[in-house]
């Protein structure tokens, strides 16, 4: 079965590479802040552990992954309940809430990459875990690993790269970039 993408790669203004993704959620906006800086609610989606200091400039704590060390980030920008944006290792990930009509609320995760063979991969791994999201937001349950090399995540990435978007970044948990 074909995994049908959800994300876009693409080139910031800045020249940066990126992938972005968007879903509209039948929640008010201060519902999906919560989706986006509760420690409980990441847990739920969120490649790994993440417990936010929420100010410009403050840490953020990652951990929990078993393929990655724990780290920390720093808050880059904050207005409550409409965007933040962190580092995250060499990346930077902005999410942007905007309220619509109906108390839905338009979600957009923007993951600006560090190096450019990074985004299949990431993209993939977004897929998965955004999938979480949607069924959490749902009312439902995700059932499966909301990150790593799982077969859900495998389908995606190799849909990425023959979409063609850039490739051959080291998959974290593998011992080789896949190709």
């Amino acid at each position: 079965m074909a995994a049908d993408l959800t994300g876009t790669c693409l080139t910031l203004d800045d020249g940066r590479p990126a992938v972005r993704f968007s879903r509209v959620y039948d929640h008010p906006v201060e519902r999906v802040w919560q989706f986006v800086t509760d420690a409980g609610e990441l847990a739920r989606w969120f490649p790994s552990r993440a417990e936010i200091d929420p100010r410009p400039g403050g840490t953020i704590a990652f951990g929990g992954d078993p393929n990655t060390p724990e780290s920390t980030g720093r808050v880059l920008g904050l207005d409550e309940p409409r965007h933040l944006s962190f580092l995250w290792g060499g990346d930077e990930l902005r999410f942007d809430l905007e309220a619509l009509d109906g108390g839905r609320t338009r979600f957009t995760l923007t993951h600006v990459l560090q190096a450019a063979d990074t985004a299949a991969r990431n993209g993939a791994g977004w897929e998965v875990c955004l999938a979480a999201l949607d069924a959490r937001a749902g009312g439902g349950r995700f059932e499966g690993p909301p990150a790593g090399a799982s077969t859900t995540w495998k389908r995606f990435y190799d849909r990425y790269v023959e979409a063609g978007v850039p490739s051959g970044a080291p998959v974290p948990g593998l011992d080789r970039p896949l190709t």
